[in-house]
């Protein structure tokens, strides 16, 4: 049974961004239909699967992190606009019978992301 799944990882402190806020879109014509809204649980994690079994398609998808909203509720200073606020990730899922899981690695100026296991 396929699955997607996520986490966040704070590399300015070096622990698990907890309390981030993340919205999950699918690609449906030529517009991004919102599927959910939440956020990290105390390990950067989501409490379950964003997607699994059936409600995983093939498709395009889009995950997008509340990181500016997430540092200014650690007490970061920011500028005024923040280098980095809402940061998209879109990606691509070829078989739905497979578990993806899309990592986010993020600071106040920088963002890493790949396909993890």
């Amino acid at each position: 049974m396929g699955k997607l799944t996520t986490h966040v990882l704070d590399t300015a402190s070096g622990k698990p961004a907890a309390g981030m806020k993340i919205e999950l879109s699918m690609l449906e014509g030529s517009g991004w239909k919102k599927l959910k809204s939440l956020q990290t649980n105390a390990d950067g994690r989501t409490d379950a699967p964003l997607l699994e079994g059936a409600a995983l398609a093939k498709g395009q998808y889009r995950l997008v992190f509340d990181v500016a909203a997430y540092y200014r509720g650690q007490g970061t200073a920011l500028p005024d606009p923040p280098f980095l606020d809402r940061v998209p990730l879109r990606f691509g899922i070829a078989d739905p019978s497979l578990h993806y899981h899309v990592p986010l690695l993020c600071s106040p100026w920088g963002y890493t992301t790949y396909r993890g296991s």
